[in-house]
């Protein structure tokens, strides 16, 4: 006995013209919250909370940053500016001769090449250490 197997799911049914049912949600929301605003403020104080709310809900409907809804950028970008964030920085002297400044930042170079360790595929990383070894032949031959 054979079944169908369902294909195509991702893609949703157009149900009111050209719209999906969420697309048409997002624009009748807006469309409705266009109308109240330009019926409590008027044209002239009403225009830019109007026309931010029409883009939004254009932007809900139709906008489709790398093939993601763009309700997922703003609940990224809403939880990213909500978390906490841990800033670190490096303490450095201010004061230091140019002498010692040379022997520091050749000796961060050196440590820098020395500490240098990516992880996962080791196919990347020896690519990546190739050109990088490249790139600092070019530099010493000009």
């Amino acid at each position: 006995m054979q079944f169908k197997v369902p294909q195509f799911l991702e893609i949703e049914d157009k149900i009111f013209g050209p719209f999906t049912f969420k697309e048409f949600i997002y624009l009748a929301g807006g469309a409705g919250l266009c109308f109240v605003l330009y019926r409590l403020l008027g044209l002239l104080w009403g225009a830019i909370p109007i026309l931010f709310i029409a883009g939004l809900s254009i932007a809900l409907a139709r906008y489709r940053p790398n093939n993601k809804p763009f309700l997922d950028m703003i609940e990224a970008g809403f939880s990213y500016i909500m978390q906490s964030k841990l800033y670190i920085w490096k303490r450095r002297k201010n004061k230091v001769n140019l002498s010692e400044q040379k022997k520091v930042k050749s000796e961060n170079k050196i440590a820098d090449r020395e500490t240098v360790r990516l992880g996962g595929n080791k196919l990347r990383d020896l690519a990546w250490s190739l050109d990088v070894l490249d790139l600092n032949k070019h530099v010493e031959n000009k």
